[in-house]
């Protein structure tokens, strides 16, 4: 069964006070309450931001080199995301809706194979 990554760009999110963000925090709570209670929820963080990267790395001559943070001309960076374990897309884009209604602000959703499926992880 495939898993799907629903998730936020930060450059998505339009300035907030700090009682909106609270307000839309206790509200995604209870959607991720709802999703773990239905046993879809594998894992998710929505405090991702610019000052959370800890590394960017490239492949250079076949060696990885490592740069602090983001690349500076980066505009756009992961802002949270949930990894759930639903039958089909319909499922996924159910549960990313729920949360782009109570967030306000887009999700994307991408389909990838779960663990035990060719080309999968091979565990949690």
């Amino acid at each position: 069964m495939p898993e799907y990554l629903i998730t936020f760009n930060d450059e998505w999110v339009p300035e907030h006070t700090p009682e909106e963000i609270r307000a839309k925090s206790v509200a995604s709570h209870a959607v991720m309450a709802e999703m773990l209670a239905e046993g879809v929820l594998i894992f998710s963080n929505g405090a991702l931001d610019r000052s959370t990267a800890v590394c960017s790395v490239e492949s250079v001559d076949g060696k990885p080199v490592f740069t602090d943070g983001p690349y500076v001309e980066t505009k756009e960076h992961l802002g949270g995301f949930a990894v759930v374990d639903v039958p089909d897309d319909e499922a996924a884009r159910y549960w990313a809706g729920r949360l782009a209604v109570v967030l306000d602000w887009p999700q994307e959703v991408h389909r990838f194979r779960g663990p035990g499926t060719a080309g999968g992880a091979a565990s949690r």
